[in-house]
């Protein structure tokens, strides 16, 4: 449990001091225990860092591989794969990836948190294709287009606000109706 707590603190203080501007002092003082302490649980700050956004990562390819799993057309399991990743990017831990810089991680986090974003993008890419395949999804270059929507939903962490007057369901709707239907007016 202190580790958890240790881990739900130090996010926070990531996600809204930044990475060099949190201390291992202020979550520390937060939690009211000592440094030591912290240091019995993580070997530094970059241990962290690496697991607060390794638990985002794994949240989004979690949703991501139990809906490419499904049946349905590809755009079906597309629609519910974005909405999912919308709402991950609502928590900590992944709205710590999208503020996170992977100059920030050591070399060897980094070459980690690459490689799980890259799975990411793979298993989005493969949902893309197979609407593709199935006629659900409009022909296109599936990078272009995953880049695109993974784009966009990794930046919902950038401007969500608890406080705001839409839950995090409501946003993750409106934003894959977004891109899903566009911005062009639809004749009825």
């Amino acid at each position: 449990m202190k580790r958890e707590a240790l881990l739900e603190t130090a996010v926070r203080f990531f996600n809204l001091k930044g990475f060099h501007a949190t201390s291992l002092d202020d979550v520390a003082l937060a939690l009211n225990v000592t440094k030591p302490t912290i240091y019995h649980y993580f070997s530094n700050k970059d241990e962290i860092l690496f697991e607060c956004v390794q638990r985002g990562l794994e949240a989004i390819r979690s949703a991501a591989e139990t809906v490419e799993t499904r049946g349905g057309t590809g755009m079906a399991r597309l629609r519910a794969l974005m909405r999912s990743y919308a709402i991950c990017m609502t928590h900590d831990f992944c709205i710590c990836i999208t503020r996170t810089s992977d100059h920030e991680l050591s070399p060897e986090s980094r070459a980690r948190f690459r490689e799980m974003k890259r799975e990411i993008d793979l298993t989005v890419r493969r949902v893309v294709m197979e609407g593709m395949r199935d006629g659900s999804i409009a022909s296109g270059d599936p990078r272009l287009m995953t880049f695109t929507l993974t784009g966009s939903l990794n930046w919902v962490a950038r401007w969500f606000d608890p406080k705001g007057g839409m839950s995090r369901e409501e946003i993750a709707d409106g934003v894959v109706a977004t891109l899903i239907n566009g911005l062009a007016p639809r004749t009825p």
